[in-house]
Formats: C-alpha cells, structure tokens, sequence
C-alpha cells in the first residue's frame, strides 16, 4: 500500500498527528482509522497533552475515506466514530489544512476546535453524487459549524468551495497566504493556547461542543466551574494579572 501510516509525535504538551499517503491524496485506508483512533486514545491518556495538531504530507490535506476498499463496509458509520472521537478529544485540536479536502475528511476537519489554510485549499463532498447518506454526526457537525444554508451548499448541491469560499463559511478559521505562514501560524496558536490555564481552556473546550450538540450536562459544567474557581491556576492567574507578569499555571 502506497505511502505509511499516520505518525504520531509528542513532544511534552504539544503532538502533532500527520497523515502519510500523499501520493493518494492522504486517503484513508480502513488501518487508517483504527490507526488514528488507537493514536488519538493514546494522546487522551497523556494528560500532559494540551494541544494536538492534524497535518498532512504532500499537497491535499485528505481525500476521505477509500469506500470501495472493502464490500460491505459501513464507511460512514467508520468515519463517524473516528470524527465523534476526534471532536472529543481532551486536548484543543488545531487542523493545518492545505490543498484539498474531500468527503468524509471534511468532517474529520470539522471536528478540530480550529481550522487554518492557504489559497490553495479547496474541499468538496461527493456523497449525494454517490448515492451515499452522509452520516448524522456530519451532518450535526455541518449544520452547527458552518449554518444550514452553507451545509446544504455543500452536501446536497455537492458545491466545490475555494479558500475564500471556506473562508467565509467558517470552515477556516484563518486563511494563511502559503504554507510556512500556515506552519508559522498553527505553531503560534498552539503556543497561544498553550500559554492559557489548562483545567479552564479544556474545560471550556469540551463544554463548548456539548453546547454545539444541543448536549450540555449542567451538573458537568457546575463541577468543572467548582474546580476551576478553586484551583491555584485561578490564584496565580489573578496575581499575574495584578502584578502584570506572565502566570505560571501548573493545572492544578
């Protein structure tokens, strides 16, 4: 099989998780999705993992999943259970995305907390040409992400969107003029976020998305908001503010 399988790299609170077949667009084999779960399962694991980053080889970010790789393969259902994993990742998930971006992988981008690109990206959804019902949590992700207007433009007029198209939808949160500003600028939010105190930032990242869902536990929301208010990162942070110095959060 063409290419290799998506390398993961921690380096203390930051991973970088890279897709590897760039020859086929970074298409998704079904080793593929096991690989990333089993990837992803790992950096939740690791609580000193603030921040994961989805990057891709060659020129497409991803084409989406291989459907005709095996008969009889629900390759939504597969791709679903990756995408709901990777929105419900603990760490803030960032996508550098460039080139194209393509069927289910749209989703997969979807799911990250925060999408950067160039002008060379564009994305497309081929599932109604297929005869394919995209599945319910793309959909959900669609609609709460970029709009119904903007969701129907992709999935049911299986619309062909540029960069400034993805720009303006929402799916790209910033759109960088070529790839070592991309690099440049995804290496900047990560160390930006790194930078904020980790009990209030994935806490509030994982309470965000249950908003998104229509799914927000408030007995969740009222113990996370106890730990924080208690916590010695609130106390430091409050003092550096006053004292106009960096904080030094510790998570605790």
């Amino acid at each position: 099989m063409p290419g290799l399988a998506p390398l993961l790299a921690i380096d203390g609170a930051r991973a970088t998780l890279t897709l590897r077949r760039p020859r086929l667009a970074n298409r998704l084999e079904i080793s593929d999705l096991q690989t990333l779960r089993e990837q992803l399962d790992e950096v939740n694991r690791n609580e000193a993992v603030r921040v994961l980053v989805l990057a891709a080889e060659g020129r497409h970010f991803c084409s989406g999943f291989n459907i005709g790789a095996v008969p009889g393969v629900d390759a939504g259902a597969l791709f679903e259970q990756l995408a709901d994993a990777w929105e419900a990742a603990r760490p803030v998930t960032i996508a550098a995305i460039h080139g194209g971006v393509y069927g289910g992988a749209t989703d997969l981008a979807l799911a990250c907390d925060f999408r950067l690109g160039t002008p060379g990206c564009e994305m497309f959804v081929p599932a109604a040409r297929l005869g394919l019902h995209f599945y319910g949590g793309g959909l959900q992700r669609y609609v709460s992400r970029l709009g119904l207007a903007w969701a129907k433009r992709v999935l049911l007029a299986g619309e062909t969107l540029d960069a400034a198209a993805m720009l303006q939808s929402g799916f790209l949160d910033r759109l960088l003029p070529d790839g070592a500003a991309l690099d440049e600028a995804v290496a900047q939010l990560r160390e930006q976020l790194l930078d904020m105190a980790p009990l209030a930032l994935l806490g509030m990242k994982k309470h965000l998305n249950a908003i998104a869902r229509g799914a927000l536990d408030p007995a969740a929301l009222q113990a996370d908001l106890a730990i924080s208010r208690d916590s010695a990162d609130l106390a430091e942070g409050v003092a550096a503010w006053g004292e106009r110095r960096a904080p030094r959060f510790i998570g605790r």
